[in-house]
């Protein structure tokens, strides 16, 4: 188990952290610019959760990662516990990845070849997409060794030199990608770094294209929300020189880094920025014309207006998530389904929508139960719901109980 307890919520969590500092609520209210009682009632659980935001400066305030208030999951299987994080983070933190001229291999080993490990990451890829978290935290481990060691046989062989590299930097950045959805912020970040610098060797501007969304994935993870819109900015500018507009997966890297800093702009509160960004995906999600899946994009028209709910629920516009959430999205790969019915949700739940809120997260569940059970504003939403339901011992409220367990959002 990684971090605080996941039954605390929000409030206790920013609670804790602010006693371990040894502030007073005055004194951390003042360094966030908020009064006291606005803190007194986020502790206490009174008022709705902070914004993402203002999250993300509490959370500089008090020197903590963002993961740690907003709540760090543990990633388990359905039917037996299995958390592989700690191999991932030991391939990504392994002493041979500091120096090749100290740790390079033999000059008689044997190295992989780049097309089978292909393969074998686009099939976690499609794990991924499908909500299979855990086959894919499992296989990260020898991927990412075996990516040292394509890296190593590009130092050998330059005819293979562009296909090593591109397949490193699509290894990290799946290591990337799965770290920062599961909480796992900082060595999401260190995924990240080295998915950009294996795109950079590869030579392909997809290829860092594609790697770039690893960054804005890792730098949102960790809430540095000006960072990801810078990268977003000039990977989209580079992007868009080097690359024939009229190749489908271009539009469709093109379009998903607009929608990545789409969202940094949102949780950042800038609007203006956040909906012309919106308005650049959804032009080249028109010119594409149809949902498809370049690169793992999931990119189209209808994930524009996905992440156009995000941005809003983002924003704080509650009433414009509840009145336009009911998307239809199970033509799209589980992962994104998902990640829109959990936002749905959370608009639903502080509408006061109870039971449409746990019917949503219900059907997520049905799709992907490890999406839904480590995921920590699905907590967040259960608590809630738990305090807006009106009658103990009703038939929703023990389906409500029942899923808040399996969740970890109560003890």
């Amino acid at each position: 188990m990684r971090g605080l307890g996941d039954h605390l919520s929000i409030g206790e969590r920013i609670a804790f952290h602010r006693k371990r500092r040894g502030y007073t609520q005055q004194v951390l209210a003042g360094l966030v610019g908020r009064s006291t009682d606005w803190l007194a009632k986020a502790e206490a659980g009174r008022r709705k959760p902070p914004r993402i935001d203002m999250l993300a400066e509490l959370a500089r305030v008090l020197r903590v990662p963002l993961g740690e208030l907003v709540g760090q999951p543990v990633l388990m299987e359905d039917d037996r516990q299995q958390d592989d994080v700690p191999a991932v983070r030991d391939a990504l933190m392994s002493p041979r990845r500091l120096s090749r001229l100290l740790f390079g291999p033999e000059a008689e080993a044997q190295l992989p070849s780049p097309g089978p490990t292909r393969e074998l990451v686009e099939q976690r890829w499609d794990d991924y997409q499908a909500g299979r978290l855990g086959n894919v935290i499992a296989g990260l481990p020898g991927l990412l060794q075996t990516a040292q060691e394509l890296e190593d046989r590009a130092a050998r062989s330059a005819g293979e030199r562009r296909d090593c590299w591109a397949v490193s930097a699509r290894v990290h950045h799946l290591a990337a990608t799965t770290l920062a959805k599961i909480g796992e912020s900082d060595i999401s970040w260190l995924a990240a770094e080295r998915a950009m610098r294996a795109a950079d060797e590869s030579g392909d501007p997809l290829v860092l294209a594609s790697a770039a969304r690893a960054g804005t994935h890792a730098l949102l993870a960790n809430g540095r929300y000006d960072d990801a819109m810078e990268l977003g900015h000039t990977a989209a500018v580079w992007l868009s020189a080097r690359v024939d507009q009229n190749d489908p997966a271009a539009l469709s890297l093109l379009g998903m880094v607009h929608l990545r800093a789409a969202i940094a702009a949102a949780r950042r509160q800038d609007r203006s920025t956040a909906t012309s960004l919106l308005n650049q995906a959804e032009a080249l999600a028109d010119q594409l014309g149809s949902d498809e899946n370049y690169w793992q994009t999931s990119f189209g028209p209808t994930n524009v207006v996905l992440h156009r709910l995000s941005a809003e629920l983002d924003l704080d516009n509650i009433s414009y998530v509840v009145e336009h959430g009911q998307i239809e999205v199970d033509h799209m790969p589980p992962e994104r389904g998902v990640s829109h019915r959990i936002d749905y949700a959370r608009a639903l739940a502080l509408a006061g929508q109870g039971d449409r809120a746990l019917a949503e997260l219900r059907a997520a569940e049905d799709t992907s139960a490890q999406l839904v059970r480590n995921n920590p504003r699905v907590r967040d939403t259960l608590r809630d719901l738990i305090k807006q339901s009106p009658i103990t011992g009703s038939a929703r409220s023990s389906e409500l109980f029942m899923m808040a367990q399996r969740c970890r959002a109560v003890q």
